[in-house]
Formats: structure tokens, C-alpha cells, sequence
């Protein structure tokens, strides 16, 4: 049967059928899927649909890194993780130090100066105790390069092959001190976008070493503790430019910024020419078939400030060594509410969405 375009449209909705036509994405599952784990949109439908329902309070409702608690006049951010990396070793870290470094970064990005940590282990039986020890010496000297204190823990051993060698969890506490706000609810028009170091370096190290993939240079991870450069920008201006701290983990930066727009309803515009990736990391992620905006890092943080201070702030970043290769890469715009879109590199403007199912898995 032949049918214009006008007669189409003038067909009634329940009696179009369109045989070609592609059915819509599955939104719901019966089983958790690793995806759900992903940091991207299948880990966000389940926190929201699942689990915020059930705990909703002041503190919680923000979805933010960490929640910040008022204990008698105190301000504290509070914050909790667990790592179940695989490889449990691989360039430029382990296990361990990404524990560290993870909760210590949950905790900077709410404008705390972390004090102290808890950790958990679930061992599974037959780790060598060589790999244990060498564990525990890389924590420890983490801990101490932020200047916090492991104060309390647990640990569980489990038979074998009922764990993946080793599981950590580390909780933390810190001091927000006066006059610092920082939430994703406060993003807003006219402020700029700024991103500490190149994107992707995290998971592209993890998957080199999974996939015994080799390069002509071995791309390290980046994991770092972030506090120290959360302070040198918050002491460069007035605490309340800085308006929203993240470390873009699972899900990659996109995934962060899209949440970020959800949460302030605004609409966020990056500049692909200005996003930093290194170019071994930028062929790895096309040899690959990965978009770098949806691998996850764990040395870098994006921070969304006011417009006037942007360019203090920058200086700041760049002064810092684990911010010398920081840039702005883009604003927050009152359009496309709840949505990142990016001016790409041949002049187009596309929509950059969070990460949809399992790219990368288990990287954190």
C-alpha cells in the first residue's frame, strides 16, 4: 500500500502500525544486570526507583558524593564505597590505594577536609598474604600522603570462590568548615565548567591490563587524592563561587554532568575542542570503540563555578600538580533542561548522554 506523508499524519494514533517500526529500550528488568553497577543510566533508574523511594531524607535526597550532616553546630560530610576491582593490581595502583583515594575524593567533593576512615575487607580464601601486605602498605601510604587517619574496620574471610580475591570497603567523615555550599542543586546559568586533568586515563589503564591489550606507551592510572587541590581552589576565592564538586567515577564525565543537570534543572554545553585527553589514551579508546566522555577516572574531578571567578579558580587548578592540565570546557545554560549537549570538533551540536548499560566493568 502506498501512503503519503499528509495521509499519515492524519491517521489516528491507535490505528498506526508500523511493521518496521524499532520497540522501545527496556527500562525495566527482573534481575539486577551488571550494568545496574555502571554509573549510568541502569545505576541511576535503580537508585531512583528502587532504593530512594524507601530512604528518602534531607540528606540523602540531594544524591550527591557524600551527605553533609549538621552534629551540634558541626558540619560533617559523610561518605561510603566499596571497590571490587579487576584486576586487583594494575599501572599506577591497586585496590587498596584506589580505596583511599575513592573515599577521600567523595568526601573533598563536598568542600570537606577529610579527617577519618573506616575500612572493611572480604577476603577470599587463597590470597597470598604477599598480595595482602602488599595491599595494606600502599593504604597506608595513602592514608598518610592525605593526611588521614584509618581508625576503625572489620574483616571477613570467605571461602574460595565466593569472592573475587579481595573486596574493600572504606567509609569516611569530614569537616565542612563555614560558608561552604556545595551541591549539585546549585548549578546555574552563566557558570562555567571546569575539568582538573585529561579524562578516561583511569579506565583505560584497567582495561589495557584486563584484556592484555599493549600500547606504545603503558598508560598508568591517575587515581590521586583530591582533597589538597579542593582546597587550593576553595582558598583562591570566595568558598561560594565554587558551586558543584565531582569526581566523574563510573559512568564517565557525561554521566556525572548529566546527573548535575537533573538534579539543578538546567542544561549544560560542553566544547569538544576543550575537553583534555591524552592521545595514547584517545587511540586506545578508538582502537577499542569507546567514547572517552563515558570511561571512568579516578584522579580527576569537574567543578562548576560562577562565571566572575572562573578564571581564578583556573589559575588555581593549574597551579596545583594534580591540576596543571585543568581547562574550561564548557557552561551551564537555561535550555535543554536536565540535558548535556556538546559542540563537537567539525562545527555539529550533539546530545551526550549518560552511559547506557555496561561499557567498562568493574573498574572501581
Amino acid at each position: 500500500m502506498n501512503i503519503s506523508y499528509n495521509q499519515l499524519l492524519q491517521i489516528p494514533q491507535p490505528q498506526l502500525r508500523l511493521s518496521g517500526s524499532c520497540p522501545l529500550p527496556i527500562s525495566e528488568y527482573p534481575e539486577i544486570l551488571l550494568g545496574h553497577g555502571s554509573g549510568g543510566k541502569l545505576s541511576h533508574r535503580l537508585i531512583e526507583q528502587r532504593i530512594l523511594p524507601r530512604f528518602s531524607n534531607k540528606q540523602l535526597n540531594p544524591m550527591h558524593d557524600g551527605a553533609v550532616i549538621d552534629f551540634d553546630g558541626t558540619r560533617l560530610a559523610f561518605s561510603t564505597d566499596s571497590f571490587v576491582i579487576d584486576p586487583i593490581f594494575f599501572p599506577g595502583g591497586n585496590i587498596g590505594q584506589l580505596a583511599i583515594h575513592g573515599t577521600i575524593n567523595d568526601i573533598a567533593m563536598c568542600g570537606a577536609r577529610p579527617h577519618s576512615l573506616s575500612v572493611a575487607f572480604i577476603i577470599e580464601e587463597g590470597l597470598p598474604m604477599t598480595d595482602f601486605e602488599r595491599i595494606m602498605d600502599s593504604m597506608r601510604h595513602a592514608a598518610d600522603k592525605a593526611n588521614v587517619a584509618l581508625v576503625t574496620g572489620d574483616t571477613k574471610v570467605v571461602n574460595r570462590g565466593q569472592a573475587d580475591r579481595l573486596f574493600i570497603n572504606t567509609s569516611g567523615i569530614g569537616v565542612v568548615e563555614h560558608g561552604i555550599d556545595i551541591s549539585p542543586s546549585r548549578a546555574k546559568p552563566g557558570d562555567h565548567v571546569l575539568v582538573s586533568g585529561p579524562i578516561a586515563t583511569h579506565g583505560i589503564a584497567i582495561m589495557s591490563v584486563r584484556e592484555g591489550l599493549e600500547f606504545e606507551t603503558e598508560i598508568h592510572s591517575d587515581s590521586a587524592p583530591l582533597n589538597s587541590l579542593v582546597a587550593s581552589m576553595l582558598d583562591a576565592v570566595d568558598v561560594d563561587a565554587v558551586h558543584v564538586l565531582r569526581d566523574p567515577t563510573r559512568g564517565g564525565l557525561t554521566s556525572a554532568l548529566t546527573e548535575i543537570a537533573e538534579t539543578s534543572q538546567t542544561g549544560i554545553c560542553l566544547q569538544e575542542s576543550c575537553i583534555p585527553v591524552r592521545e595514547d589514551v584517545k587511540g586506545a579508546c578508538e582502537i577499542l570503540g569507546l567514547d572517552p566522555l563515558h570511561v571512568a577516572n579516578e584522579g580527576i574531578l569537574t567543578a562548576i563555578v560562577a562565571a566572575e571567578y572562573s578564571q581564578a579558580i583556573l589559575a588555581a587548578m593549574q597551579a596545583h600538580p594534580l591540576g596543571k592540565h585543568a581547562a574550561d570546557i564548557g557552561k551551564v545554560v537555561d535550555q535543554h533542561h536536565g540535558m548535556v549537549t556538546m559542540q563537537t570538533n567539525v562545527g555539529g551540536t550533539r546530545v551526550v548522554d549518560m552511559l547506557s548499560g555496561e561499557q567498562l566493568p568493574r573498574i572501581c
